[in-house]
């Protein structure tokens, strides 16, 4: 191996590592665990999400884990665009941020759903990007009432949405790579009934 290509396969492994570990820093256990002194996954959806750290500290510490959830999307996906030595190397770092969230290292790799960690490396390439995708998700949730099912579907428009919007470059590409890793997670739950949000409560209880 050349040292050229040894460079590239450090870049590769590096950024992409760095974004498994920045996902699977597992803010919402760690912050309901301060204010609560509970583990985050043993009530309400069972996963380390903002909305289930919301029901079961309330909604600052939730607030506090969903920009922090954004942040670890943002910082690998923004230094991704830094020094990454080939383009698609950037959606592929905010993959393995999102499939850190999802499965982490530093939890059992029993985490969240990945929306905001997803979403936190839109932001970085495009803000316009992360807007679209909220709005997309908020509408299939209004309409759906089911967020597991939404958020599949979210999974699968953002890229095309974007596409039809003309946002093409960098952020169609994180999209796409987010997405295939937000419609597996969420596929699991797609039966789910869940208990932990008004909008996806079953009216019969």
């Amino acid at each position: 191996m050349s040292e050229l290509e040894f460079r590239f396969a450090f870049f590769v492994f590096s950024l992409s590592l760095l974004g498994y570990l920045s996902g699977s820093l597992p803010f919402s256990i760690w912050i309901t665990r301060l204010f609560k002194g509970v583990d985050v996954r043993d009530a309400g959806s069972g996963h380390a999400t903002t909305t289930n750290t919301i029901r079961q500290a309330g909604f600052w510490p939730g607030a506090l884990v969903f920009v922090l959830d954004v942040a670890k999307g943002f910082l690998p996906v923004w230094l991704a665009m830094k020094f990454a030595p080939a383009p698609w190397i950037v959606p592929l770092t905010a993959a393995c941020a999102v499939m850190g969230h999802c499965w982490p290292l530093f939890a059992q790799f029993r985490g969240g759903m990945g929306l905001a960690t997803g979403g936190g490396g839109l932001l970085a390439v495009n803000p316009l990007s992360f807007l679209i995708g909220a709005a997309i998700l908020i509408f299939f949730v209004l309409v759906i009432h089911h967020g597991a099912r939404a958020s599949v579907f979210t999974g699968i428009a953002i890229g095309p949405a974007l596409w039809a919007l003309s946002l093409r470059g960098m952020e169609f590409w994180i999209a796409v790579a987010v997405g295939l890793v937000i419609v597996y997670r969420f596929l699991m739950d797609w039966n789910r009934k869940y208990r932990e949000l008004w909008l996806d409560r079953d009216k019969s209880n």
